[in-house]
């Protein structure tokens, strides 16, 4: 039953882990594509190229700056700025700092999921690693008891073969002895009749 919970262990964390693995895969792919947009926005802005705002750079930002944590001024000027609003046209250096302020934030926030995807990874290991040691220490404690069953078990039927032997040799001994008896019953008689007959000469 210990084994059982022990090896049913095992792919539980390794279900877990897939998931976890998968859930990181996603945000760091996320993370990479939005990081490359900015790196090309921030580009073109500070290169003064047209056009940007027709790219799917551009709109990658735009849908970025809708789910960013970040302030509400920020973000009305980049949407202002990405939408190609002629409301407001602030100067290319402040949406460059905005892009650049969003590009640090998510850098970090990607370093900091690499390295608790690291440490993930670690622990599932060492884990894995500690359970399968359990596993092995456990499954041979079963064969060595299976083993000695075993042993136990032949020797319950060499005990019970001697028994048999013994039986039979103590039939054999008490019919030995009855004969004994039973010539000895002769030998008697016959004896007696040999003194009765010399007594009689």
């Amino acid at each position: 039953i210990v084994t059982g919970v022990q090896t049913c262990a095992l792919p539980i964390s390794t279900a877990l882990r897939e998931k976890e693995k998968a859930a990181f895969d996603k945000v760091e792919s996320e993370t990479k594509t939005n990081l490359a947009a900015l790196g090309k926005a921030t580009t073109a802005i500070e290169k003064g190229m047209g056009g940007f705002l027709q790219t799917t750079a551009a709109a990658t930002l735009r849908s970025l700056a809708s789910k960013l944590d970040m302030m509400d001024a920020d973000r009305q000027d980049l949407v202002a700025f990405l939408s190609g609003s002629t409301e407001y046209a602030p100067a290319s250096g402040e949406i460059v700092g905005i892009l650049k302020q969003m590009g640090d934030e998510m850098s970090k926030d990607l370093a900091d999921a690499q390295a608790a995807e690291k440490a993930a990874v670690t622990s599932y290991e060492e884990l894995m690693a500690a359970k399968t040691k359990e596993v092995n220490a456990l499954s041979k404690m079963i064969e060595e008891k299976l083993t000695r069953i075993g042993d136990v078990g032949v020797e319950i039927q060499q005990m019970k073969n001697d028994l048999g032997d013994t039986a039979e040799g103590l039939e054999e001994d008490k019919k030995f002895i009855a004969d004994l008896d039973k010539n000895c019953e002769a030998k008697t008689k016959l004896f007696k009749e040999n003194v009765n007959y010399r007594t009689q000469e």
